[in-house]
């Protein structure tokens, strides 16, 4: 990777002289943004579609919330429709690969807002759906293949689909990826990609691992990176309870009563955990609902859906399901359980204070989680605040002792060994044309895995 030229932006207001209309877009596009009432570009949007539709190929440094998806998705968009090349079945002139079938959905949905105005098509592949419908729709052609690793190698072993008329290739949360062990994949993906191409690679952070991914992938690629003025942890409340495991439920029933206005996401470590919560909430009378990876792709999506739109005010989630969650107007972040992996809770608090707005987080520490939460704190190189006098306050989860454990409670310094490398972020598709017309979900199958230390930003898409 040679001659790399960086741009590092902040995630301050995008200049008022600068709109989407000054960055060359073509009018159905301008069309669709405007139906939408986007007017002016991200940082990250402004910095990067003039590079992109110039044919550059890019490595993005973008947190989920910056609105990078629109900084690939316009410039993909146009370069596609500008060419008269006709659909070809089996081969996708744009690929974009994502690591959760949460994320790609996401994704297509952003085609399909975007390219409303153009006759384009787009597919998202992923798994735990049929293969039936995927194969069909790939039969036909598409212009935009949105995937997941394991379900496109699945497809692409089977010779129902084929790489070798790929465009543009973006791969999206590429430490995510990683995190996700889908390195081989990647790289056996690479091998399958016509050698002259535009390629895109965005990531939160660029440990060496994926620097060395970037070599073989971009050629001498600009670089834009968004710069966000405050972490996310810093525009959240967090506060951390002390209770009895068993008062754990009565305690969530507490928080949400008291709190009757905004969504408040509920994180757990277990999927049979999140059935049983649900199964309580029900029982105190509170409507909530359930997303986990033993959940049906239709029942997922049908969770989040009514999370979205406020019908079910509570969406109780586990880790990996809640990768690619982006829902506005969460007020309140809830970890039931805290996470083993202390770059999860970091993840975790960043589904609130999205688009730069405050947030609150509150955290539950039972006696067994006293170490986990010491984690977290090295992590984060700070105390959480204790909330005291709540009513299920443990004296023998805040034990005395645990004043010692905590590492910043006295002052101590972080054990350097304890320091992870990076820094804080946080319908149905198919073979639709994407001027009209319905679409199916595809692709691969949920990997449980160490989440990926994130940061999140803000967004206006």
């Amino acid at each position: 990777m040679t001659a790399i030229t960086t741009t590092t932006v902040t995630p301050s207001p995008t200049p008022s002289t600068i709109t989407f209309s000054n960055l060359a877009l073509a009018e159905p596009i301008l069309r669709a943004l405007q139906e939408k009432d986007y007017t002016e570009p991200s940082p990250i949007q402004a910095q990067s579609i003039p590079h992109l539709l110039q044919g550059r190929d890019l490595i993005g440094i973008a947190q989920t919330g910056t609105g990078k998806t629109a900084a690939f998705a316009l410039p993909i968009l146009q370069r596609l429709a500008a060419s008269s090349t006709p659909l070809t079945p089996k081969r996708p002139r744009a690929l974009i690969l994502a690591p959760t079938r949460e994320l790609a959905a996401q994704i297509a949905q952003s085609f399909g807002a975007y390219g409303k105005f153009l006759k384009l098509s787009h597919l998202a592949v992923f798994g735990g759906v049929s293969l039936s419908p995927q194969i069909r729709a790939l039969s036909r052609g598409v212009d935009i293949l949105i995937a997941t690793p394991g379900r496109l190698m699945d497809l692409e072993r089977q010779k129902h689909v084929s790489l070798d008329k790929v465009e543009i290739f973006v791969l999206d949360e590429a430490d995510r990826m990683l995190d996700l062990g889908f390195v081989h994949e990647i790289k056996r993906i690479i091998t399958k990609l016509p050698p002259r191409r535009q390629s895109l690679l965005f990531s939160a952070t660029m440990p060496p691992a994926i620097k060395e991914l970037a070599t073989s992938l971009v050629h001498n690629p600009v670089r834009v990176e968004v710069t966000p003025d405050s972490p996310t942890v810093e525009r959240i409340e967090q506060q951390i309870c002390f209770v009895e495991r068993h008062d754990k439920n009565k305690l969530l029933v507490h928080f949400i009563k008291q709190k009757p206005e905004g969504l408040v996401l509920v994180f757990v470590r277990m999927k049979h955990m999140a059935n049983k919560l649900v199964d309580q909430l029900h029982k105190d009378g509170i409507l909530a609902e359930a997303i986990h990876g033993n959940k049906s792709q239709g029942a997922r999506q049908r969770a989040l859906e009514n999370f979205r739109a406020g019908r079910r005010r509570i969406l109780v989630a586990t880790d990996i399901a809640a990768r690619g969650i982006d829902v506005k107007g969460i007020t309140l972040v809830v970890n039931f359980d805290l996470p083993e992996e202390p770059e999860s809770y970091v993840h975790r608090i960043g589904r609130t204070a999205r688009a730069g707005l405050d947030g609150q987080a509150i955290a539950f520490c039972d006696r067994s989680e006293r170490n986990l939460l010491r984690n977290i704190e090295r992590l984060i190189r700070r105390p959480i605040p204790v909330l005291k006098g709540h009513p299920c306050e443990s004296a023998s989860s805040h034990a005395p002792e645990q004043n010692a454990e905590r590492p910043f409670a006295a002052g101590n310094r972080p054990n350097r060994s304890s320091q992870r490398p990076g820094g804080f972020r946080s319908s149905s598709f198919g073979g639709n044309r994407t001027g009209g017309g319905s679409s199916r979900f595809g692709g691969a199958g949920e990997r449980k895995a160490r989440p990926a230390f994130t940061k999140a930003g803000f967004s206006r898409f």
